[in-house]
């Protein structure tokens, strides 16, 4: 049940600082919503304002965030989807090796060389590509699918499962793409690079809408409220007629789905995939992102735009250190603490 202001005393009501210490103790999106704020005023003030004008500033700002929030478009997607895996109890850390071997399918099928299935075929252009997609959701899907099954039938726990399905999968494709170089069509490209005015922000309209309907499934629909009936007691969840096998089932094939849509978009941003280093930490910030945004890691509490914050405010600290010059490896012990963070702030809500 949401906290609300009625629980505070008439007179706090009247104090801001009050006000502002029961929402930031009681309501989880405030506190992290108030938190970006912050990163973003500190973000700006280290771009700094030594600009000709307003409008060069305002220009350059805007691009920068176009460039994080295209940038990480991918792996936003897939913390969306982490977010209902979590939420269940269970964990995915298969999700960069299966974004490799999904993305690996679809350059095999668009490959313009001698290669491709499709140009094999006498299937190019945008024929080709509805099949490619179509096919790669469905591959993701099947994937995904077959991770909750070795999870549900096969009582497999999802740490081991989904370690197991990360190895296997980024091992194979390796295997059989070493010393293979597909070519991507330029006018596949065109599904992540397609220009709306001056901005390249396709990325960004695709996560902005999974958002959204991942936001409707999680508050309006029987499956989201059996989500959080699964991860908070498995046992009374089965009592009351929640088929829980089938629920964790379809949420990880749900996962396998968003990571299939991630490669369709990192290939067609990029044109290419480095097989063996693509989608590595991807489960680690797809986890971060989640769990920065309020996703309990014990299961039976998520919110799908906590982890839209979470997945921003870890975006905005990576091009903070960017900027202040902070070297890369440096950056994941961040990363880390700001989890570790999160993860303590949660428990000490759940003892008061």
């Amino acid at each position: 049940m949401k906290p609300s202001l009625d629980h505070v005393p008439k007179n706090s009501k009247r104090n801001f600082f009050q006000w502002f210490k029961y929402k930031w103790s009681n309501d989880p999106l405030f506190s992290i919503a108030v938190a970006l704020i912050i990163m973003i005023i500190l973000q700006t003030l280290v771009l700094g304002f030594d600009y000709d004008s307003f409008g060069s500033w305002f220009q350059a700002w805007t691009n920068n965030w176009i460039n994080i929030l295209r940038n990480n478009a991918a792996t936003a997607i897939v913390a969306l989807g982490m977010t209902f895996v979590i939420m269940t109890g269970g964990i995915d850390l298969a999700v960069g090796s299966t974004l490799v071997v999904t993305g690996a399918l679809s350059m095999m099928l668009l490959d313009t060389g001698t290669k491709g299935f499709l140009v094999a075929a006498g299937i190019t252009g945008v024929p080709a590509f509805i099949i490619t997609i179509l096919v790669v959701l469905l591959f993701g899907y099947l994937l995904g699918s077959l991770i909750g099954v070795s999870i549900t039938k096969g009582k497999v726990p999802p740490f081991i499962a989904t370690l197991g399905a990360m190895m296997i999968f980024r091992s194979v494709t390796q295997h059989f793409m070493q010393g293979y170089n597909p070519k991507v069509p330029a006018e596949f490209l065109q599904i992540a690079s397609f220009k709306i005015g001056n901005f390249m922000i396709m990325p960004i309209i695709y996560w902005a809408i999974i958002a959204l309907i991942l936001y409707y499934v999680s508050k309006r629909t029987t499956f989201g409220r059996q989500i959080i009936a699964v991860g908070s007691n498995e046992r009374a969840a089965k009592l009351s007629g929640i088929h829980v096998e089938k629920v964790k089932l379809r949420v990880y094939a749900l996962m396998g789905l968003l990571v299939s849509i991630a490669a369709i978009i990192q290939v067609s941003r990029i044109g290419s995939m480095d097989f063996s280093n693509a989608g590595r930490g991807m489960e680690m910030d797809a986890i971060a992102a989640a769990v920065v945004g309020g996703t309990n890691m014990m299961g039976g509490r998520g919110f799908i735009l906590g982890t839209v914050y979470g997945m921003l405010i870890i975006a905005v600290m990576n091009n903070l250190l960017n900027l202040f010059g902070v070297p890369p490896f440096l950056r994941e012990a961040f990363k880390g603490v700001i989890v570790i963070a999160a993860v303590l702030l949660q428990k000490k809500e759940k003892s008061s």
